[in-house]
């Protein structure tokens, strides 16, 4: 309605235009205020607004300013042939208006959706920045609290065998004359020492098993299952393509870790007696498979996990690690238990269709 009625103005003004120019022009050229309405019309209006004023303004002027005054009879060929040619300009005006006014609305949705498409790449990168800022923080806590746990056990076990290893020595040397407790005490010393080496060499291998270095994915999770089921009881059932290969040790690491986190979370928090892991690997990709059949997630947890994009510090650590070496990590529970796959891309990775069963029991 806006439109027909800016086009009934533009009109009205191009007749009162054309009267007031009547006094000097008579019937001479009466189309001339006409075409700058109907093209103004056919620009911002449309083609029926502009329609509407090139045929308004053609009866205005027939009527008022061309002979015979008020009728609407065509008088003579001349005037005919005015008409027909303003026709036929207005026309022309029209399908150039509405061809411009097309490709001005065209551009403008192209550019509202170029702009709606930059503010959501903006909020999206927004939102990746405030998650990866949350993760460095989340990050460096981790690393403090492990340098904390470290440091305790450390103090809680070595330095309580360093302090008896003292005290013995001090004994010793106290009681030098008594040979029979000196052969004791020196027996004792050794044990803790032997104690102490081995506290300190499981410490270092849990920190980084060496075996991951120097043989490899295979020597180091098989160790790492064993020690696992004989400290936690559960039994763990490893199963490993017969022909896996080396792969680079990034990758290794991350595979590594992941299975060593899930591990964990699985003896913290299932329940389950039992775990499975899978290994597979095809088409230069590596797919890690963990199972247990305990309580599992929550549907709550579950639903606060996907809405907030926050999980807990081991998951996140698993997501990032294995996004970082273009990866992906999904879960997947129901209540009796929880599966957790995580895939990698690889290089060189030997195709393998058999698999042998390694169970670690406790």
């Amino acid at each position: 309605m806006v439109r027909y009625a800016v086009a009934l103005l533009a009109t009205a003004a191009a007749l009162l235009v054309r009267l007031v120019l009547n006094r000097f022009l008579g019937d001479y050229v009466p189309y001339i205020t006409l075409f700058p309405a109907v093209a103004f019309c056919a620009w911002y209006c449309g083609v029926g607004p502009s329609i509407l004023s090139g045929i308004l303004g053609l009866v205005g002027l027939r009527y008022w300013f061309m002979p015979p005054a008020h009728s609407l009879r065509v008088h003579g060929m001349q005037q005919a042939a005015g008409i027909v040619a303003f026709l036929f300009v207005s026309v022309i005006l029209i399908a150039m208006g509405e061809a411009r006014r097309r490709r001005e609305n065209l551009l403008w949705s192209e550019q509202a959706e170029l702009e709606e498409a930059v503010q959501q790449r903006t909020v999206e990168l927004d939102r990746t920045n405030q998650n990866l800022r949350e993760l460095s923080a989340r990050l460096l806590q981790l690393q403090d609290d492990e340098r904390r746990r470290i440091a305790r056990e450390l103090h809680d076990s070595v330095g309580q065998m360093l302090a008896a290893l003292g005290m013995n020595l001090a004994a010793v040397g106290a009681d030098i004359e008594r040979f029979i407790k000196v052969g004791k005490t020196v027996n004792d010393s050794a044990a803790l020492v032997q104690d102490l080496s081995k506290e300190v060499r499981t410490i270092s291998h849990l920190l980084h098993p060496p075996l991951l270095d120097e043989a490899g994915l295979a020597s180091a999770l098989r160790w790492y299952v064993d020690g696992f089921a004989q400290r936690s009881k559960i039994k763990v059932d490893l199963k490993f393509p017969a022909d896996f290969g080396r792969l680079p040790r990034e990758s290794e690491t991350a595979i590594f870790r992941t299975v060593q986190e899930c591990l964990t979370n699985i003896h913290r928090h299932s329940g389950s007696s039992i775990a499975t892991i899978r290994i597979a690997a095809s088409d230069n990709q590596v797919q890690v498979e963990v199972e247990d059949h305990g309580k599992g997630i929550s549907p709550e947890k579950q639903s606060e996990m996907a809405s907030t994009g926050i999980p807990g510090v081991g998951i996140r650590g698993m997501r990032e690690r294995l996004r970082q070496l273009g990866g992906s990590l999904d879960i997947h529970s129901d209540g009796k238990g929880t599966l957790i796959v995580a895939q990698l891309p690889v290089t060189a990775i030997p195709s393998s269709s058999e698999v042998v069963a390694l169970g670690a029991s406790s």
